[in-house]
């Protein structure tokens, strides 16, 4: 008589060995009611938990708050002088300078003459500031900036990043395009125009600031709750809010700065792949590009984008200056800006402040944007989609 144990033996090792992917899929009884269920995703060692399409979106929120306030502090100087030399008080004092110097108006130069003219004002009043107010006066509203650049470019950056993955997977099939960056730019740009007017607007005026307090001590604003207090009493709620037709025009800039770069992203992957599937060693080029092209596409779409919309800035300085000694308010709308610049100053006014504003803005783009690329890459979060 005989008995098969190792044969038997084999048997089971066998039957265990082929239903080892099933010990993860057993059911699983509850101990209150005694149904059985299947395993939830959260079961068993390969499971992985999924976020949920919120759970990073406030890391957008940091990243460009950080990028912003980074930005703002490191070209103060440079945001001072473009807004004086948008207002009106510095045009007038310009023109009559070119006058005691026997130049023409600046209106009947050529191009490249009018051009290096205002470079060469621009700076002269660079160092003139400091000399005849000190060099904290090259970082006048710095206060009320930090105060309005970091929520605006949290906002902003919170806005463009979620609103981009939200219109891609709803209308989109979850893919990037042209026109899904145009949206949710716009939706962004809009949302943190009217958040942020106020601010904006406490710092234009702080930062034009030349007059006598009603006090006879000091300038006309002590300091920014003064100015915000001194413009409801006079103008209302609605005064703070003085320029945002503008603002929305900025818009336009905005949404093309954000399409710009997103584009110039898309290059850069493209090239990253291109070197990966070529299989060939990385050039110091190549390692340089890696390092600094995102910065790069940050500074060149922003260049792009604001000197062909820079008009806007002009008239959104006037429409936010503090109303004349009499108590008229000369810049009433948007359209009536725009001509009465145009008619008394010419078409060289509306680019008034130009140089400072681009070596500002340029710079400020590549740091703002390399924050935040960097910061979400710190979270584990990535811009595109």
């Amino acid at each position: 008589m005989t008995f098969d144990h190792p044969a038997s033996a084999r048997g089971v090792r066998d039957v265990r060995k082929d239903n080892a992917p099933l010990k993860n899929t057993l059911l699983v009884q509850s101990r209150e009611t005694g149904e059985v269920a299947p395993p939830g995703p959260g079961d068993g060692p390969s499971a992985t938990a999924k976020a949920t399409p919120f759970a990073k979106s406030w890391a957008h929120f940091v990243a460009g708050g950080l990028g912003g306030m980074a930005s703002a502090t490191l070209t103060a100087p440079l945001d001072v002088l473009k807004t004086r030399l948008q207002s009106t008080y510095y045009q007038q004092h310009l023109v009559a300078v070119r006058a005691a110097r026997g130049l023409p108006p600046i209106e009947t130069m050529t191009l490249a003459r009018s051009s290096l003219l205002h470079i060469r004002e621009t700076g002269e009043i660079l160092f003139q500031v400091p000399k005849v107010e000190g060099w904290r006066a090259l970082f006048k509203g710095l206060g009320p900036n930090l105060i309005g650049v970091v929520p605006a470019r949290a906002i902003n950056f919170y806005a463009y990043g979620n609103g981009k993955r939200i219109i891609g997977n709803k209308f989109n099939d979850g893919k990037e395009a042209p026109w899904v960056h145009l949206s949710a730019a716009a939706i962004a740009g809009v949302a943190t125009g009217t958040a942020t007017n106020p601010i904006w607007l406490v710092k234009t005026r702080l930062q034009l600031d030349k007059d006598t307090h009603t006090d006879g001590r000091g300038r006309q604003y002590k300091n920014a709750f003064d100015c915000t207090m001194q413009t409801i009493r006079k103008e209302g709620i609605t005064g703070l809010y003085r320029g945002l037709t503008a603002s929305y025009l900025g818009v336009i800039e905005s949404t093309m700065q954000w399409t710009l770069y997103e584009q110039m992203k898309l290059a850069l992957a493209r090239r990253e792949e291109r070197l990966l599937s070529s299989g060939r060693e990385p050039t110091a080029w190549d390692h340089t590009v890696a390092w600094t092209g995102k910065i790069t596409a940050a500074g060149s779409a922003k260049f792009i984008a604001a000197i062909l919309t820079y008009p806007h800035e002009v008239v959104r300085t006037r429409l936010r200056q503090a109303p004349m000694k009499d108590g008229r308010v000369k810049y009433t709308g948007l359209v009536q800006c725009f001509t009465t610049i145009f008619k008394e100053e010419g078409m060289a006014a509306l680019y008034g402040g130009l140089v400072p504003h681009m070596l500002r803005v340029v710079p400020s783009a590549a740091i703002m944007f390399g924050t935040y690329e960097g910061v979400l890459k710190l979270f584990g979060e990535k811009s595109n989609m």
